[in-house]
C-alpha cells in the first residue's frame, strides 16, 4: 500500500482506554509518511508520558503497518508540542458525548469561576454538577457527579 493507503487505513486505529475514538480522533496521530529511507514511519504525540496505553498503541499502529505491507514501519513518538485536548476532532467529542463521557472545554480557555456550575449532565443536561473525584477509569478522566439526576459521570479532562 501507498502512504495515502497506510495513513486511511492507520487513522482507523481505536484507543485501547477510549475504543470508540480512534487515535486519529484524538489528536495523537500527527503524520504518517515515508521517510528517505522509503520506511513509513507514523509519528504519535502520546496523550501523556505516563498513559498506560502507549505500548498498546504503538503495537497496535505496528500491527497496522506490518497488515499494509510495511512490517519493518515504525512507530516514532513526538513530545513537542505537547497534546491537548484542544486537537481532539469535533468527531472524537461527538463520540464521546455519546458514550456518556463529557468531552473537555478549551484548554486554553481561563479557568472558570465555580458558582455551582459544572460541565452539563450527559444524563439530564443539568449543570449542577460537581467532582466527585479526581481519576476516573482512565487518567485522562475525572468523574463528576450530578446533583439534580445524581448520576456520576466521567468527564475528560482539558489539557
Amino acid at each position: 500500500m501507498d502512504t495515502d493507503q497506510v495513513r486511511a487505513r492507520v487513522e482507523t486505529v481505536p484507543d485501547p482506554e477510549l475504543p470508540m475514538v480512534t487515535l486519529a480522533d484524538l489528536g495523537v496521530i500527527r503524520s504518517v509518511r515515508e521517510d528517505a529511507d522509503r520506511v513509513v514511519e507514523v509519528v504519535v504525540t502520546p496523550t501523556y508520558l505516563g498513559c498506560p496505553a502507549l505500548p498498546v498503541m504503538e503495537a497496535d499502529l505496528r500491527t497496522v503497518l506490518a497488515e499494509c505491507g510495511h512490517p519493518d514501519g515504525r512507530v516514532t513518538w513526538a513530545l513537542s508540542p505537547a497534546w491537548t485536548t484542544d486537537w481532539i476532532s469535533e468527531r472524537g467529542r461527538e463520540q464521546l458525548a455519546a458514550h456518556g463521557i463529557v468531552p473537555p472545554g478549551d484548554a486554553g480557555a481561563p479557568l472558570p469561576v465555580r458558582l455551582g456550575l459544572g460541565r452539563p449532565c450527559p444524563n439530564c443536561g443539568s449543570v449542577a454538577t460537581r467532582p466527585l473525584g479526581p481519576f476516573g477509569s482512565t487518567g485522562c478522566q475525572t468523574i463528576l457527579v450530578c446533583t439534580a439526576c445524581r448520576e456520576s459521570f466521567p468527564h475528560m479532562k482539558a489539557v
